[in-house]
């Protein structure tokens, strides 16, 4: 089976190791991790923009699941871009499996600023605990650095324990 591995370590300096050591979890657990910066769009501008959009949506497209990186980059959310992957990869049908390397839940991590906070307990906005077939935090409670892989390698055996026996037309979700 094919994963899509959604994340914002593609902004790390150390990416292109990280994503090898993904795909060698993934591997581990029988699956072939597809890693957004493995065909690399070279170039700046619009042009390249559209092009990574396009590759990255085929990557999910010819996937069997995603397997995304939900913890907070930039703010006290999961990557907007990630996020995007998650709902577009949702929209048709495929399974998707987060983690998040910040065990606090959404509405411990954000400050009000004067409006309501969203509390369902969940690790992000609803929309995105919804869409997902499992999530995993750090067992022990401690926030672990963005690149470390030890709940990624969580996250891949719950999505391989979830969709090992599973017959294939109960793989996939929907509106």
């Amino acid at each position: 089976m094919k994963a899509y591995l959604a994340g914002p370590e593609v902004f790390l300096p150390d990416a292109v190791e990280i994503g090898a050591r993904k795909k060698a979890i993934c591997r581990a657990h029988r699956f072939e991790g597809l890693y957004p910066i493995d065909d690399s769009v070279v170039g700046e501008g619009g042009a390249a923009a559209r092009r990574i959009f396009a590759a990255n949506i085929g990557l999910i497209r010819s996937c069997d699941l995603v397997l995304a990186n939900l913890t907070p980059f930039r703010g006290v959310s999961a990557d907007v871009g990630t996020a995007f992957e998650v709902g577009a990869a949702f929209a048709i049908g495929k399974p998707v499996f987060a983690y998040s390397n910040e065990p606090r839940s959404y509405s411990e991590r954000a400050t009000p600023d004067g409006m309501a906070i969203e509390d369902f307990g969940g690790f992000d906005n609803l929309m995105l605990t919804e869409a997902l077939g499992g999530f995993v935090s750090p067992p022990d409670g401690r926030p672990l650095p963005l690149g470390d892989l030890a709940v990624f390698q969580a996250c891949v055996a719950m999505a391989a324990q979830a969709l090992g026996d599973a017959p294939q037309s109960q793989r996939r979700m929907a509106l």
